[in-house]
């Protein structure tokens, strides 16, 4: 039998390496990218599939209540995998690969924020969003991990958390996004 205290030591210390190597300099273009899309009344839209989904949610509740409670201006956000009835039929009707781009065909606009959260980078239904994102020139950026996949090559940003382990990966979307968060809500406080 392994050793518990050690396995444990040895999963928190990847996390920790992960973290030091994580580009801050994306982040911080990430920030400035949100913060636009803010300034020009745009919709942030926000997807993923399991894990990452659950990181989308997240997000976008921190935003719609965390960032933008008190403000004025609010920001608005939408996560595109949490109307389950909509995208369950598109899944059922046309594809599963089909459910984020034909939610994003509805609402989506030139100068909107897409964001994509895909831990390997891969999954077809996050890069159809994200190449139709593109095509109607709206800013795209992926949240991934691994080397990156397909959605850190389309993408105009990536936050890639480039270690080849999935729950790591949704960590680090985690702690970026809460870094983001914590970011934006200091800088619109001080205004």
């Amino acid at each position: 039998m392994k050793n518990k205290k050690f396995e444990i030591s040895q999963y928190l210390n990847r996390v920790i390496d992960a973290i030091n190597h994580l580009d801050r300099e994306s982040i911080s273009k990430f920030i400035d990218v949100v913060l636009e899309t803010y300034n020009r009344n745009g919709t942030i839209f926000i997807f993923g599939n399991g894990g990452s989904g659950a990181t989308a949610s997240h997000f976008a509740g921190d935003f719609i209540k965390g960032v933008s409670f008190g403000l004025d201006k609010r920001f608005k956000v939408i996560c595109l995998n949490d109307n389950i009835p909509g995208l369950a039929a598109i899944a059922n009707d046309i594809s599963y690969d089909d459910i984020f781009i034909e939610q994003l065909k509805n609402f989506v606009k030139e100068g909107d924020l897409v964001i994509g959260v895909s831990g390997s980078g891969n999954s077809v239904n996050i890069i159809k969003a994200i190449e139709y994102a593109k095509k109607i020139n709206a800013k795209t950026v992926a949240l991934c991990g691994f080397d990156g996949g397909k959605i850190k090559e389309i993408s105009d940003l990536a936050v890639c958390a480039n270690i080849n382990d999935m729950e790591i990966s949704e960590d680090i979307h985690m702690i970026a996004t809460h870094c983001i968060k914590q970011v934006i809500m200091d800088l619109l406080s001080k205004k």
